[in-house]
Formats: structure tokens, sequence, C-alpha cells
């Protein structure tokens, strides 16, 4: 087989989305923008990291609607069985990291239901590259033309895709931020080879070098040659012997007059709006923002509600609408356990277990339970701040300072060679 040939059954030339995805698109810079070249940058690769790997380490159980908006976890149903292995090759971590990951930087998941029956369940979610997948209408029907990992094209109907858009005004397909934030990439990917050209210089800028003759053709080569043993870091340093009346003539541009060190700071908080991570999150503090204190920590939180949250809703949604039946969906649901995100410390935590269980909100069971702790015998029975007793028992325990009274009296009366000289009247208030 020829390479030509076994390019093709992999690829058509007519295949736009596989070569986008290849090259990536220009941009007004004069870079190419794709995958490959937009993670290269630092910002980037620390946005789309952090959101991926959060994402895909918190976790997802499947819950059951109850009477009185209580709901119950449910183990046992056949999708609890997909999201504890996905397919046979990822870990439920490396499809949920892929699924996030493909949110971030193309907008848009798919994934082929794998032995899809009549009932609606399935067996794996295999995972297909949203640059060779295309949703296409007939009429109403949505379907998908795709590319497999084998070159072939396969149309899908919609019942057989797991598609989760990502922010986008209303289509079939969200948005692509890596197309829309061509130009930032563009310009930052500029900047950086900017700065590794100066420093690949021994950040020694270009200049003149005059004679004070007219030089012939073979002698402006050997001169060129000679000079390109002065440039580079590897021969920063090095002293340069001139004659013949040649003269060196710097072009002074320090980074600090290119703005260089501004523009790549700049940029890093531009890809940082674009994927809605705060700056600090991804190690870069702004001017007169420190790194650590409790400033920090409400950052977080506010990431965690306006940055994180509608990740993570889309994603339930979207496995509520196209992995649960019509019938399954109005009885079960999916939803993200983001309380490991909120953890505090140790302190607050004491605190605020202490306070749930004091209200009557939590049992010590549940708290111990959020510690990893094993459960504990009569831990089951919420309480309040009266003592700590059972809800059931409020108003059953007679008063505290009664019954402490009545059981000095009985104290006194019983010791052996005391005579008892109180009142023959009880003292006990009421009485």
């Amino acid at each position: 087989m020829s390479v030509l040939s076994w390019f093709g059954r992999r690829a058509s030339l007519k295949d736009s989305g596989f070569w986008a995805a290849f090259y990536g698109g220009g941009s007004k810079a004069g870079k190419t923008v794709s995958e490959t070249t937009a993670l290269r940058l630092s910002a980037a690769w620390a946005c789309v990291r952090l959101i991926s790997q959060t994402i895909s380490t918190l976790p997802l159980g499947v819950f059951e609607r109850g009477p009185n908006g209580r709901r119950k976890a449910i183990d046992d149903l056949w999708l609890s069985d997909i999201l504890r292995s996905p397919n046979a090759d990822q870990t439920p971590v490396e499809y949920f990291e892929g699924l996030a990951g493909a949110l971030c930087l193309r907008g848009n998941h798919f994934a082929r239901k794998e032995g899809l029956r009549s009932n609606g369940e399935f067996s794996a979610l295999e995972t297909m590259h949203p640059d060779r997948t295309t949703p296409r209408r007939e009429g109403r029907e949505l379907f998908f033309d795709w590319i497999d990992p084998d070159g072939r094209r396969v149309v899908l109907p919609q019942r057989e895709v797991f598609h989760v858009k990502g922010f986008g005004l209303g289509g079939d397909l969200g948005l692509s931020p890596l197309s829309c934030a061509r130009e930032t990439l563009g310009t930052a990917i500029a900047a950086e080879e900017v700065a590794a050209r100066m420093f690949a210089s021994g950040m020694q800028s270009s200049g003149f070098l005059t004679v004070e003759q007219e030089l012939k053709k073979n002698q402006r080569t050997d001169l060129e040659k000679i000079m390109a043993d002065f440039v580079g870091s590897t021969n920063a340093g090095k002293m340069m012997i001139l004659e013949a009346g040649m003269k060196y003539s710097p072009l002074s541009m320090k980074p600090e007059e290119a703005q260089l060190l501004t523009t790549r700071g700049f940029h890093v908080e531009e890809i940082c709006r674009w994927f809605g991570v705060p700056p600090v999150l991804v190690g870069h503090a702004s001017a007169g923002q420190t790194m650590w204190g409790s400033g920090i920590e409400q950052i977080f939180l506010g990431w965690l509600t306006l940055g994180l949250r509608p990740y993570l809703v889309r994603t339930e949604q979207a496995v509520a609408k196209r992995l649960f039946g019509p019938v399954e969906r109005r009885k079960f649901y999916v939803e993200f356990n983001v309380e490991g995100l909120q953890r505090a410390d140790s302190a607050g935590r004491a605190a605020l277990w202490s306070s749930l269980s004091q209200n009557g909100v939590m049992t010590r069971n549940e708290i111990r339970e959020k510690e990893n702790l094993p459960s504990m015998e009569g831990g089951d029975e919420l309480t309040v701040q009266s003592n700590l007793v059972p809800l059931g028992a409020l108003g059953q325990s007679p008063p505290v300072d009664a019954a402490a009274r009545q059981a000095l009296l009985t104290w006194l009366g019983d010791r052996p060679g005391i005579e008892n000289h109180a009142p023959k009247q009880s003292l006990l208030p009421g009485s």
C-alpha cells in the first residue's frame, strides 16, 4: 500500500475538519493557531489542565428522586456501571478529563454509544474527536457524520451519540474557544517566539557593520560567516576583533523598551479571560495582588460558582437528556459532588460540623461519613443544643436546674448520721 493510499483511508482531501485540526487556523499575527500551538502557551495549558483535572476528579453519582424532595444514591443502575468504567480503555478520570478538555478547546464533546439496545441502554462510550464529527440535519432529524479511527465515514443518528455542548448561541454546536480566541492566541504565540529568539541570540540586538570600502561578493559572504560566530546564547561574551576600519553599530532595543515583559504578562490575563479562570489560580498574580490570604479563598469560591459550575451543569443535563430514557429521566438524575472543593481548614470544618450537629441539621454519623470516619452507635439521631438531646425527646426531660436540686436533696437525705433538716414541703419550683 502506498503512503498516499494509506493516508487517504484516514483523511479525505475534502475533510476540512481534519485539515483544520492538523494545520490550525491563521491569525493576523502571522501565526498558526491549533490545539498543539495553543497548548504550548503556559497560560492556555494551565487553564485547560485546571478545568479538566478538577472536573474529572469530582465524584459523579446517580440519584433517585424520592418523596418530599428526598433523594437516594443508586449504585446498581446500569448507568452507574458506565460512569465507573466508560469504556474498555479509559478510567472515569481519563474520560471526563477528555470531555472537559474538548469543551475548553473545541466547545463540543462527542461519544458513540456502543452496544446500544432498543430500551436505550448501552455498554460503553467511545470518544469521537470533535474535529472529525460534524452534525447535520435532514428535515428535523439530526445526524452526525463521523470519521472513525480507521478512516471510514460513518453516519450516526442522534440517539447513538452522546453530545455535550459548550457555550453557544442555541445551534447544534457549541462555539469553539480555540477559533474565537485565535487572534489573542496568535499574538501570544508571536510574543513567545520573539522572547525565545531574543534569548537565543544571547540578548544581543541586531546592528550594522560598516566598512570604509566596497566589498566584493565573496568578501561579503566570508564576513557574514565570521559574524555568525558571535551570534547566539552560546557565543555571548565573545570578544569581536574588527580590522580595516570596520565599525559595529548595534540597534539598541531593550526588552523593556519593546514592552516584551508587559506584553507577555498581559497575554496571560487575556488567555485566562477566554477560559474563565482567575489568573491567580494558574500562578499569575496581578500588580498589587498577593498569592495567599483569605482573598484568594474568595476568588476560588467565585471561580467555582461562575467558572466551573456551568461546565458541571452542562454535563449533568447532557447525561440526563441524552443517556437516560424518558421514563428514567423523571426518576433518576446525576450530580457532581463539589464538597471536596469547598473544604476549609480543620478549624473551619470543626466549627461547621459543630454548628450543624448542635442545630439538628446533620447527625453525627453523617458528619463522620464526610470525614471518612466509621459510623458510631447512636449517631443517627438529630440533636440540638439543649444538652444535645434527641429531637423526639424535647419536652420530656425535666428542667436541668430542677433535676439538679432534686438530686442534691436526695443525696443529703440519704447520708447516714446526718439528719435531714430540709423542710417537709418540696423545694422544687411549682410545688
